[in-house]
């Protein structure tokens, strides 16, 4: 890193991001940097970070901007990085455990599952619990009431689907709206 930053030839001046990445199997940390001398950007990946004990070097003393990034990192990740003088909690409560960006992170509502029951993926929703509730319709165009000059019969119209009944009000709607 050191030779990418003070090397004339290449000058990557600027750290603009520092992240983890849990991989699932292994841990990263990817560094993007800037160049005055390239319209590119460089990506420097390190790779193969063991799970059990995630540790890297610190380019602070190369980037002062680094030291934040690095505890967002290690408070998201538990990525150790060695020679950060202060690598503490960013995110975090000083006393909190886990990591919530790792694969491995238990979501709470996991927590509350039987373990016969399995994880729930992320991508996963829920369905409703209030799925047979029917929604509040509201019969008075314009003013929001709920039943508030209009009709018995245009309330039952309009909880029907119908938009025609006496009393009800059809309003344009759409491109052709004016």
């Amino acid at each position: 890193m050191r030779t990418l930053r003070d090397d004339t030839d290449l000058r990557f001046e600027i750290l603009a991001d520092l992240a983890g990445v849990d991989t699932g199997d292994t841990l990263q940390v990817v560094y993007h940097l800037w160049s005055p001398l390239s319209p590119d950007w460089l990506r420097v990946i390190c790779d193969g970070l063991p799970r059990d004990d995630p540790r890297a070097p610190s380019v602070t003393f190369l980037w002062n901007g680094a030291e934040w990034a690095e505890r967002e990192a290690w408070d998201m990740f538990g990525i150790i990085f060695e020679g950060n003088r202060d690598l503490r909690r960013i995110y975090m409560p000083p006393d909190y455990q886990a990591f919530p960006l790792r694969k491995d992170f238990l979501m709470p509502d996991d927590a509350s599952r039987s373990p016969g029951h399995g994880v729930r993926h992320m991508e996963q929703s829920h369905q409703p619990a209030e799925t047979g509730r029917r929604p509040v319709l509201r019969s008075s165009p314009g003013t929001g009431a709920l039943s508030g000059g209009t009709s018995a019969a245009a309330r039952e119209a309009v909880a029907a689907g119908s938009s025609t009944a006496a009393g009800a009000t059809t309003l344009p709607t759409g491109e052709g709206a004016a």
